[in-house]
C-alpha cells in the first residue's frame, strides 16, 4: 500500500469547484492529507515559506504566490509541485528550477493538457466559423436584415480538405491535429524543435513559415511566448496570406506584430480570429477593434467543464503515483523549462 502524503492545498473553493468533480475532490482527500488554506489568512510566499516544512504535496493554481527561494529553501520534504491550471512560469523561475527542484528530485505536475482539450477544440470551431464567414453572414441579417449579402461569399475553400498550418506543435496543436483528422486537411507544422520522425509518425509535413504561411487556407498560431518568439508573426508572413484565408490565435497575443496585422488586415484579405491579444484588452481606439474582418475574443478558447475537470483527475492521479514512485500524465520537463509555454 502506498503512502499517504501530506499535501498544502492553496487554492480557493471556488477553484476547487471549476477543476474537481466530487469524486475526484474526495478522492484526493482519501489519497493524501489533505490541509487546505485557511481563506483568512493571505496567501503569500511568506506565509507559504512559513508552513511548508511538513509537506510532501504542495497544490497551487492561478492565483497563487511565487516559489521564492524562501519557499524552497523550506520545503525540505517536497516531492512534488501540482499545478491545478495551466503554465507554472508565473511562479516558478528557471532558476529555482535548476537549484532547487532537478538537484532534490522534486516534480512538477500542470494541468496545461487538460486545458489543451477546450483551447483545441475552440480552435477548431474558430477555423470553421472564419473561413464559412458565420459571423459576417449572421450580422448582415441581424443589423440589416440582408437575407444572403452579395458581398459575402456563399461558397468557398473551408475546412474540410483545406490546407492548415499550425505555427509551433504544441500540447494545443497536437490535439488540434488529432481533431482534424475527419476533416481531411493536409497539416503544415512550423516548428525547429519537432524531430522529422515524429512528424512522419503525425502524418503532418515540415514547413518553413513562409511556406505555411503561403500554402495554408487557415493559419493557427500555437506557439508559446518566450523571448524568441515576441513578434515572431511579422508583416512577411501576413502578407502571404491567400485571399479568403484565416488566422487563428489562441497562443499569445505578442508572438503576432500587431502593427503589421493591422496594416495586412486592412486589405480584407483574409479573416483574423483572435482569441488573444497585446494588451488584454485592447484600448478602446484600437483600431484592430474596427476591422469587420478581425474578430475579437475575450481569452476564452481555454474554458469548458470537460478541459477544466480533466485538470482534478490528473492531478490526483499525480499525486497518486508521487506516493508509488510513478510517471504521470501532465509532469512539467524540468530539463528543457525554459522552452515550454
Amino acid at each position: 500500500m502506498s503512502e499517504k502524503l501530506n499535501l498544502l492545498y492553496l487554492p480557493a473553493p471556488s477553484h476547487t469547484e471549476l477543476a474537481f468533480t466530487d469524486y475526484w475532490w474526495n478522492r484526493l482527500k482519501r489519497t493524501a492529507n489533505v490541509v487546505e488554506w485557511e481563506r483568512d489568512v493571505p496567501c503569500t510566499s511568506e506565509e507559504v515559506a512559513r508552513r511548508i516544512g511538513d509537506f510532501e504535496v504542495l497544490v497551487t493554481a492561478w492565483g497563487s504566490p511565487r516559489l521564492t527561494d524562501e519557499v524552497l529553501q523550506r520545503a525540505q520534504r517536497l516531492r512534488l509541485i501540482a499545478h491545478a491550471a495551466g503554465s507554472v512560469k508565473f511562479m516558478l523561475s528557471p532558476e529555482a528550477v535548476q537549484q532547487y527542484l532537478i538537484p532534490r528530485g522534486i516534480r512538477v505536475f500542470s494541468g496545461n493538457g487538460a486545458i489543451a482539450l477546450n483551447v483545441a477544440e475552440a480552435t477548431v470551431g474558430m477555423m470553421i466559423m472564419g473561413v464559412r464567414r458565420w459571423m459576417d453572414h449572421a450580422l448582415a441579417y441581424r443589423q440589416r436584415g440582408v437575407w444572403r449579402d452579395p458581398t459575402i461569399p456563399v461558397n468557398g475553400q473551408y475546412l474540410l480538405g483545406a490546407t492548415v498550418g499550425l505555427v509551433s506543435c504544441s500540447t494545443v496543436a497536437r490535439e488540434v491535429i488529432r481533431l482534424l483528422r475527419p476533416f481531411r486537411t493536409r497539416i503544415l507544422v512550423y516548428d525547429p524543435f519537432l524531430p522529422a520522425q515524429d512528424a512522419r509518425r503525425m502524418r503532418i509535413q515540415l514547413a518553413d513559415l513562409p511556406t505555411l504561411f503561403r500554402e495554408s487556407h487557415i493559419v493557427s498560431v500555437h506557439t508559446p511566448l518566450l523571448p524568441e518568439t515576441v513578434g515572431l508573426i511579422g508583416a512577411e508572413h501576413l502578407r502571404l496570406l491567400r485571399e479568403g484565408s484565416v488566422l487563428v490565435n489562441t497562443s499569445r497575443g505578442k508572438v503576432v506584430d500587431h502593427d503589421a496585422l493591422l496594416e495586412e488586415a486592412k486589405t480584407g484579405r483574409f479573416t483574423a480570429v483572435l482569441d488573444v491579444t497585446d494588451p488584454e484588452p485592447l484600448p478602446p481606439d484600437h483600431p484592430l477593434r474596427d476591422l469587420p474582418n478581425v474578430i475579437i475574443l475575450p481569452h476564452i478558447a481555454g474554458a469548458g467543464y470537460f478541459g477544466y475537470h480533466r485538470i482534478g483527475e490528473l492531478l490526483v492521479r499525480a499525486v497518486e503515483a508521487v506516493s508509488k514512485g510513478l510517471s504521470f500524465e501532465g509532469e512539467v520537463p524540468l530539463n528543457r523549462y525554459e522552452r515550454i509555454a
